[in-house]
C-alpha cells in the first residue's frame, strides 16, 4: 500500500473516529444535561426547556422556550412565592466538556439570555427585604448548575408583586444587561455584593418602583455603567390626594411632588469596603426639576427636634462624597395651608440654578472642605433672588453662613402667601434687600437693609376675608414706614432657634425679624 493511501486512511480513521467521539459525547451530554438541570437541582427551582442542541466542536449549546418555576407550586395562584420566568432562548457559548463530564457543573465563557420574562412574588411590600438574599436564593442555587464569566441579557422584563395585595412593587422593560468578568468563590460569596466583575453595563425603560406606602418611583430610561448613571423622565408621585394624605399621618408632614426631566451621575464609584457601602461621585447634575412640597398645619406639630444640615449629613452612616452638585432650570414651589377652606400659601422660586461644591457625608473623616452653596432664582415670577449659604459638616455645633439679596420686588407678589396665610396683602416695591446671617444649632445674629418705596398693608375681616377691615387697616398704615426715603435702612438680626422648627423656618424667622424692625 502506498504512503499516500495510508495517509488518506489515517486522516479518515481519525476523521470518523471524532465524529464517533463527538456523536458519543452529544449523545451522552443530552442525557446528562437533563440530569444536571432537573433530576441533580438542588435549587429550588424547577428548569424546563422544549429545545436542546449541542454542538461540541463550538463548545455551544442553545435551548429555547426555558420555564423556571419554583418546585413546590402551590395549586393557588394568590399563594404563589419565589420567581416565575419564560425565557425565548439560552447561548452558552465555550463551555468546558470535562467539568461537566466529571463535575456535573456546567462552566462557561458566557451566557446569553434573550426575551426573558421574569416575576418574583413576594409575601410583603419590599422589593429586596435582605441583601444576603441574592446570595442565597439566587447566586449560590445556580452556581450549582452553571457557572460563567460573562452574562448578556436582552430585552428582558422583571416584575416584583405584592401577594398581599396583588399589585406591583417594582416593574421595568426591555432591559439590557452585560457583566463581564464575573469571578465567585467561597470568599466573594461572604461579601454584600457576592460576586466581583470587571465591566458592568444596564439599560431599561418605563421603571416602575414603589418605596413606600406614600409615594411611587418612576422613570422613562435609565442607562448606567462602572463610571455613569443617566435617568431620564424621573418622578416622585403621592400616591394619595392631599386630603387623603393628611387623614393618613398623625404629625406634621411635608408632602413632595418631584419631577427631573434627566438626572447624571459622572465618573461615579461605589461599591462595599469591608462590608461597608461608599458612593462617590465627580458630579451630579438635575436638569429641569420641577418640584412641590406642601404641609398642612391641621395634624398636630411633630415636635422632635430636626437637625440642621451639617448633623443630617454629619451623622450618613457611610461614605458619600459629591465633588459637584447642579441643579438647572428649574422651579421649586412650597406650599402651607392652615386649614382647606382657605387655600394653600405659596412661595414660589423659578428659574432656579443651584451649584453646590464639596457635597459629602462626615463618615470616617477627620476634615472636610466646606459645603459651599451657590442659588440664583427668580423668586415669585417677579425678582431676581441669589443666595450663598456655606457650612461644614464637621462642625458639631452647625455653624452656618446664608447671605443673599433681591432687588426690585413688587411685594404684591407675595398676596398667593400673605393671603391665605395670615389674611393680608401688600403693596409697594422692595427695590434692594440684603441678608447677612451667621447661626447654629442655637443663634442667628446678622444684619439687613431695605431700600423700598410706596409701601401699603391691607388687613381683611377673619369672617368675609374677601373683604378689607378697613379700620385696622387704616391703624397698619399708620405704623407703618411707607418709604425709605431714598436710601437703605437697616436692622441688626438675634434670634433664637425653635428646636422643632427647621432650618428654612429659622431662615424665614430671621428675615421676618428684620423686616419688622426696618418697617415698622
Amino acid at each position: 500500500m502506498s504512503l499516500n493511501k495510508k495517509i488518506i486512511i489515517g486522516i479518515f480513521s481519525l476523521l470518523v473516529f471524532l465524529f464517533l467521539i463527538n456523536t458519543g459525547l452529544n449523545f451522552w451530554i443530552k442525557k446528562q444535561l437533563p440530569k444536571i438541570i432537573q433530576d441533580n437541582n438542588t435549587t429550588p427551582y424547577q428548569i424546563t426547556y422544549e429545545n436542546l442542541k449541542i454542538d461540541l466542536w463550538s463548545a455551544a449549546i442553545y435551548a429555547s422556550n426555558i420555564v423556571v418555576n419554583p418546585k413546590d407550586t402551590p395549586k393557588d395562584s394568590a399563594a404563589k412565592i419565589g420567581i416565575y420566568s419564560k425565557i425565548g432562548t439560552v447561548a452558552i457559548n465555550d463551555f468546558n466538556i470535562w467539568n461537566l463530564v466529571f463535575n456535573d457543573v456546567l462552566h462557561a465563557k458566557s451566557i446569553t439570555i434573550d426575551q426573558a420574562r421574569v416575576i418574583l412574588y413576594k409575601k410583603d411590600e419590599k422589593a429586596i427585604d435582605n441583601s444576603n438574599s441574592i446570595r442565597t436564593q439566587v447566586i449560590e442555587p445556580f452556581q450549582k448548575i452553571i457557572v460563567v464569566s460573562n452574562i448578556y441579557l436582552n430585552k428582558a422584563s422583571l416584575d416584583i408583586m405584592s401577594t398581599q395585595t396583588n399589585k406591583p412593587i417594582l416593574y421595568t422593560r426591555n432591559i439590557a444587561v452585560v457583566v463581564e468578568g464575573i469571578v465567585i468563590n467561597d470568599e466573594i460569596l461572604k461579601q454584600k455584593i457576592p460576586f466581583s466583575y470587571q465591566k458592568y453595563a444596564l439599560n431599561c425603560d418605563s421603571l416602575y418602583y414603589k418605596p413606600n406606602k406614600f409615594y411611587t418611583l418612576t422613570a422613562s430610561k435609565i442607562a448606567t455603567n462602572n463610571h455613569s448613571l443617566k435617568i431620564k423622565d424621573f418622578s416622585y408621585i403621592p400616591l394619595y390626594t392631599r386630603h387623603q394624605f393628611v387623614q393618613k399621618i398623625t404629625k406634621e408632614k411635608d408632602l413632595f411632588t418631584i419631577k427631573i426631566k434627566s438626572l447624571e451621575f459622572n465618573t461615579m464609584n461605589w461599591g462595599f469596603k469591608n462590608d461597608l457601602f461608599f458612593f462617590n461621585a465627580n458630579s451630579l447634575a438635575l436638569d429641569h426639576v420641577d418640584a412641590n412640597i406642601y404641609r398642612n398645619k391641621i395634624p398636630e406639630d411633630d415636635l422632635s427636634k430636626k437637625p440642621l444640615y451639617n448633623a443630617l449629613l454629619r451623622k450618613i452612616p457611610f461614605p458619600l462624597k459629591i465633588d459637584t452638585l447642579s441643579i438647572r432650570n428649574s422651579k421649586l414651589v412650597y406650599e402651607e395651608e392652615i386649614n382647606f377652606q382657605k387655600g394653600s400659601a405659596k412661595l414660589a422660586f423659578d428659574h432656579f440654578n443651584l451649584n453646590a461644591t464639596n457635597l459629602q457625608s462626615g463618615f470616617g473623616l477627620k476634615k472636610a472642605a466646606d459645603l459651599d452653596i451657590n442659588i440664583q432664582c427668580l423668586f415669585m415670577k417677579n425678582s431676581a433672588l441669589k443666595i450663598h449659604w456655606t457650612l461644614n459638616v464637621l462642625d458639631k455645633n452647625d455653624n452656618f453662613h446664608i447671605k443673599g439679596n433681591i432687588s426690585n420686588f413688587d411685594v404684591q407678589a407675595m398676596y398667593a402667601f400673605t393671603k391665605p396665610y395670615i389674611n393680608t396683602s401688600f403693596e409697594g416695591t422692595f427695590d434692594d434687600y440684603h441678608f447677612d446671617i451667621t447661626g447654629n444649632d442655637k443663634t442667628a445674629k446678622g444684619n439687613a437693609s431695605l431700600k423700598y418705596k410706596d409701601l401699603k398693608v391691607t388687613l381683611y375681616k377673619k369672617k368675609n376675608p374677601e373683604k378689607e377691615a378697613k379700620l385696622k387697616s387704616s391703624l397698619a398704615n399708620l405704623i407703618l414706614k411707607r418709604d425709605s426715603d431714598n436710601e437703605a435702612k437697616r436692622a441688626e438680626i438675634e434670634l433664637e432657634r425653635i428646636p422643632e422648627k427647621s432650618f428654612y423656618n429659622f431662615l424665614w424667622r430671621s428675615i421676618a425679624e428684620s423686616l419688622k424692625k426696618i418697617l415698622i
